[in-house]
């Protein structure tokens, strides 16, 4: 065949446009483009020689080669694998997607890139290349065919293509790239291999590349011509987990998430059906400086027939769980013309639901057989995996379970169970308290009753607790509830004696009471006579329902607006200072705001005015 111009069918100008302009977010997928189709023509070689052995010609051993021309800028990828003949060339490389051109163009109204990421998989990978080249050539002959029916494809990517018949001994193809001016970049054997080990070193073909040696004499590196492997070319997780060692799984972890620690835990597992997939997924043992940047991700790495697609594959593990490393390979995901953004799909869904729990799974089995490595955990990611009770209703129950907790009687690993089975008898609700820091939380005076009767009460003091609380109302048919939110009611656990003895003291202190809510009326929604304080003159609580004060500061320090709502001051008529209040009349003003402001500081609020509350102070010391 003598050399033919020919044209691009009419829609390939305008999606050579989007290829190298919209579906690329960076420029370096190029290469794992062309590797990967390399990948997939030796591939396919292997798939017909198996009816046909004479197809491996002279060359049996199946590879890919890269390497680069410095001083005619060009780049090559080479394959012996099935290569095309001219007919073959014209057809695949002159025509995007045979079967679906039209109704892949009829996608592209409007914004183009809304409609990028609903494109299918219309081959376009090759023309990739075109990000970074001002000339693709390509040289191939099919296995099979004699060497003088070689063919040259030669475009810019303008409209039109050059083909032409050549002598080509070698099978396979050659992708040459002639590189513009400012993509010199690639144009270095570490960057092209840190790209290769970045995207494609799970290919399961070697990729060779010339070796680059620093030179004494030139003092410079210099490109030797000398082949070297630059890819595994092993996929760990697609190995079976009894070949795979302890040590292995532990250093394979470390190349993945670079950390200088072995996982605390790791599950491997290969999951059959409707659809098919590998996971290898690791739980750190330290969590990252960046944990709580929801934002941020980069944990679960995807890969196709073991070509890497993405980092962050968001949709197929849940936020809460952003602290999960790994691997998930597929070979059937749905994925956009550039393989950088998964579709949404029954199978996606599929993926990230049979993820969440096989890593809820491990979690559950360290958490019930390795106790000390679960409290480690827990400290590490506790308060990130607290968002999943109220983002993953599905596993709610099962995360419930996983919970750990500070309590009264322990300062770190309460589960749930543990306190359900220690309730007393009689006791109908869950207890606990929410506060600032593990301190704040112990010396609140709201626990004095609870602690006298030997009543556990949780301490929550993670910033999450709040909103977890929000979305999470009983466990194992036993409510919450809240020891500083609405009036004390111990039921069955508060004798008739202390209920009598309660209600007397109430009626008796009615007098002082409203004089107090009348000297508080600014600051207190009401102020009332309580049975909770044992040691304490007063404590702040809220009505049920209300925000908490600790939510309410959250809020605040946040930079949000809380609900402008008062508290209501309890009061234990049996204390020294409130006696005082009924005897000192000349400073009553004066000793109810102080109390007020006692009851405040105790809950970990801050006073809106420090200078009247040392006025007051000084006035009751000099008085």
């Amino acid at each position: 065949m003598e050399k033919q111009t020919l044209a691009f069918q009419a829609e390939v100008q305008q999606i050579l446009h989007l290829v190298t302009h919209s579906l690329y977010s960076n420029k370096e997928i190029f290469l794992r483009e062309l590797v990967s189709n390399a990948s997939d023509a030796c591939d396919k070689l292997r798939f017909e020689a198996l009816d046909n052995n004479a197809l491996y010609e002279d060359a049996p051993n199946l590879e890919v080669r890269v390497w680069f021309d410095a001083e005619a800028k060009t780049l090559t990828i080479r394959d012996n694998g099935i290569g095309m003949s001219a007919d073959e060339a014209v057809a695949h490389l002159g025509t995007i997607a045979k079967s679906g051109t039209r109704e892949f163009m009829s996608k592209l109204q409007g914004d183009q890139k809304k409609d990028a990421n609903l494109i299918g998989q219309f081959g376009v990978g090759f023309y990739s290349g075109f990000i970074v080249a001002d000339r693709i050539t390509v040289e191939s002959r099919r296995a099979g065919l004699p060497a003088d029916q070689g063919v040259r494809w030669s475009s810019d990517g303008s409209g039109q293509f050059e083909v032409e018949t050549i002598n080509r001994p070698e099978r396979g193809t050659d992708v040459i790239l002639h590189l513009r001016d400012e993509e010199s970049e690639f144009l270095s054997t570490w960057r092209l291999k840190s790209i290769i080990g970045k995207y494609s070193d799970h290919i399961s073909l070697p990729i060779l590349m010339k070796k680059e040696e620093w030179d004494a004499e030139e003092k410079k590196q210099v490109v030797k011509d000398e082949w070297e492997t630059v890819n595994k070319a092993a996929a760990l997780w697609a190995r079976s987990k009894s070949d795979v060692t302890d040590a292995e799984y532990q250093e394979f972890y470390k190349q993945i998430s670079y950390d200088t620690e072995a996982p605390l835990a790791y599950t491997h597992n290969r999951v059959e059906g409707r659809s098919e997939y590998t996971q290898l997924l690791y739980v750190p043992a330290k969590a990252p400086f960046d944990l709580w940047n929801r934002d941020k991700r980069g944990g679960v790495k995807l890969y196709v027939k073991r070509v890497f697609i993405m980092d962050d594959a968001e949709a197929l593990m849940p936020v809460y769980l952003r602290f999960v490393k790994g691997v998930i390979d597929s070979a059937d995901l749905p994925l956009n013309v550039s393989r950088e953004l998964l579709q949404e799909s029954r199978d996606v869904k599929a993926i990230r639901e049979g993820s969440t729990k096989r890593v809820l799974s491990m979690l559950e089995d360290v958490a019930e057989n390795q106790k000390d490595k679960y409290a480690s955990f827990w400290n590490e990611f506790g308060a990130v995996l607290k968002e999943g009770v109220g983002e993953d209703h599905a596993n709610q129950e099962r995360l419930v379970k996983l919970l750990r907790f500070a309590s009264t009687q322990a300062d770190e690993g309460v589960s749930f169970a543990d306190y359900i089975g220690r309730m007393k008898e009689g006791q109908e609700s869950i207890y606990y308290i929410t506060a600032d820091s593990l301190a704040g939380a112990k010396s609140s005076p709201q626990l004095e009753i609870f602690r006298k009767k030997g009543i556990e009460v949780l301490l929550l003091t993670d910033r999450v607790d709040e909103w977890m609380l929000s979305h999470l109302y009983e466990v194992e048919g036993k409510p919450l509830q809240s020891v500083a939110k609405g009036a004390v009611d111990l039921g069955k656990l508060q004798d008739d004696e202390e209920k009598k003895q309660a209600e007397e003291a109430a009626e008796a202190f009615k007098p002082v009471l409203e004089k107090l809510k009348t000297a508080l009326k600014d600051r207190a929604k009401d102020v009332r006579s309580t049975s909770r304080l044992v040691d304490s003159p007063a404590c702040i609580v809220v009505e049920e329902g209300d925000m908490s004060a600790h939510l309410a500061r959250m809020l605040k320090q946040a930079g949000q607006q809380a609900p402008k709502t008062q508290p209501i001051l309890e009061v234990n008529p049996s204390h020294a200072l409130v006696k005082r209040l009924e005897a000192d009349e000349s400073h009553f003003d004066d000793l109810a705001n102080l109390l007020f402001d006692q009851a405040w500081l105790a809950e970990g609020g801050q006073l809106e005015s420090p200078a009247d509350h040392v006025q007051r102070v000084t006035r009751l010391l000099t008085a």
